[in-house]
């Protein structure tokens, strides 16, 4: 009996390899899906207004297309900055440094502040940017009238996602995905009733489209706000209190690792929104046919998008409890998540291109054969290049969770100006492909991001990059 209660008991059975990568599966999946979801939510108020101001004719959906990428390089370049403040407050919250988190977010909204103001300004000057470009003078009208309203949703645009970057870095992003799940349909009721004049509202046509934007914009910063001063746990990080007190090096923090993310981030978006007024040198068709085909990369884009914010969270995190390899698992994890997704998008954009592009414009309307048979093909083109965007902004992503920002800059830097630029050069002018030529641009752009982007993440993952907190 002694003999026997001696006996050491048995040692508990080892984890398998695999349950990290398990484990992190899962807490990528719970951060990711409301993040997602946010991100398709936007997306889907920004496809309600083309859908809608597309039934208004080909001349209506380019101006609001010409409109609305100018308001997206303002808009990017503002969001770029302060996405630094999702790895900086991630970073403080994984390091349990609560008043350095608060302090990143307050001076969050501060650079958004600074941003927005001279980007409204130069909004008011969308119409002369526009003609100085040589765009078809039929939409120009189209395109001033959109705006006037439209930007003054920037401001309020660029605060929300400061919060959003806040509840996100607390692993608790379930509020803003409310604030835009509401937003959907209060957006296409105030689209249905301000573009077409109904419900007893006066018809604005691409006016009401900016109009119902900005209304909801505000309405859900407001709601986002209250959730962050009154609701728990968010209450107890007091971010609204003492707003006026500056926290220069958080704010300089803010500035250095945001401003590499704005560079790439207009350098990629500006790529694809500077296409738009290349096209527009082929007339109001190919830049609605345009407009069309971009739905559906923008609306599969969103996932990747969606995984690479979480991924720089939880990279963040990760790193700011000094867990090298639990920071890169989260990096690589979403990667494959990413390249899953987007090999199924590829299969449903090819097998949907027609029914897809006719939600746009009614093929009654003037012009609106041609703008469906060229939309269709264009779409055939963006399941070439799926997975590749996916790759690319996951691997982006996940090395902002650990403040790498600058050579990814210049990553953007060589794939889309130095590739892909000359590709669209070589085949849209040269060779005479037109609008073709262009998407060709966009693929070979998108490749060698994805291929550069992933060999970095490999590279830091292999010499064990991890950074400095920020704050004290």
């Amino acid at each position: 009996m002694t003999a026997l209660l001696s006996i050491t008991p048995p040692a508990a059975p080892k984890m398998p390899a695999q349950a990290p990568w398990r484990r992190e599966f899962r807490e990528l999946v719970r951060l990711a899906t409301p993040i997602v979801a946010t991100q398709v939510c936007w997306v889907a108020m920004m496809t309600t207004d083309t859908a809608m101001i597309g039934h208004l004719g080909a001349d209506a959906l380019a101006g609001a297309a010409l409109s609305l990428m100018t308001f997206f390089l303002g808009f990017i370049l503002c969001f770029g900055v302060i996405l630094s403040t999702a790895g900086l407050a991630a970073q403080a919250y994984g390091a349990r440094r609560p008043r350095v988190l608060r302090r990143v977010i307050r001076q969050g909204l501060w650079a958004t502040i600074l941003l927005v103001v001279p980007c409204m300004i130069g909004f008011g000057h969308t119409g002369a940017l526009l003609a100085a470009l040589g765009q078809p003078a039929e939409a120009l009208p189209y395109a001033e009238a959109y705006m006037t309203t439209l930007m003054w949703s920037l401001p309020f645009a660029i605060a929300f996602n400061v919060l959003r970057n806040f509840v996100s870095a607390l692993g608790r992003p379930g509020p803003a995905l409310w604030a835009m799940a509401a937003g959907v349909p209060l957006n296409a009721l105030l689209d249905y009733a301000l573009i077409f004049g109904n419900l007893g509202l006066p018809r604005l046509e691409v006016m009401g489209a900016g109009m119902a934007t900005a209304s909801v914009n505000l309405l859900m910063f407001l709601f986002l706000a209250g959730i962050a001063q009154w609701r728990r746990p968010f209450a107890k990080y007091q971010i609204f209190a003492r707003f006026w007190r500056p926290d220069w090096q958080i704010f300089a923090q803010i500035f250095r690792i945001g401003a590499p993310i704005a560079v790439m981030s207009v350098l990629e978006g500006g790529f694809f929104i500077g296409a738009v007024f290349v096209i527009g040198q082929f007339g109001a068709v190919a830049v609605a046919a345009h407009m069309i085909a971009m739905q559906m990369p923008h609306i599969t884009f969103m996932v990747p998008m969606g995984l690479a914010q979480a991924a720089t969270v939880r990279v963040g995190q990760m790193a700011g409890r000094r867990d090298l390899a639990g920071a890169y698992r989260a990096g690589w994890t979403a990667m494959a998540v990413t390249a899953v997704f987007m090999v199924v998008t590829t299969v449903v954009i090819v097998t949907t291109t027609g029914p897809f592009s006719r939600l746009f414009m009614d093929p009654a309307v003037k012009d609106g054969m041609a703008v469906l048979g060229l939309a269709q093909s264009l779409l055939l083109m963006a399941a070439l290049f799926q997975l590749a965007d996916g790759l690319q902004a996951v691997a982006a992503g996940a090395l902002r969770g650990v403040n790498d920002t600058t050579v990814p800059m210049v990553n953007a830097v060589a794939s889309f100006w130095g590739v892909g630029a000359i590709v669209v050069w070589l085949l849209a002018f040269q060779s005479g492909m037109g609008p073709h030529g262009i998407w060709w641009g966009f693929i070979a752009g998108l490749t060698v991001a994805a291929v550069t982007q992933t060999l970095r993440l490999r590279r830091l993952h292999k010499c064990g990059h991890l950074p400095e907190i920020v704050g004290d």
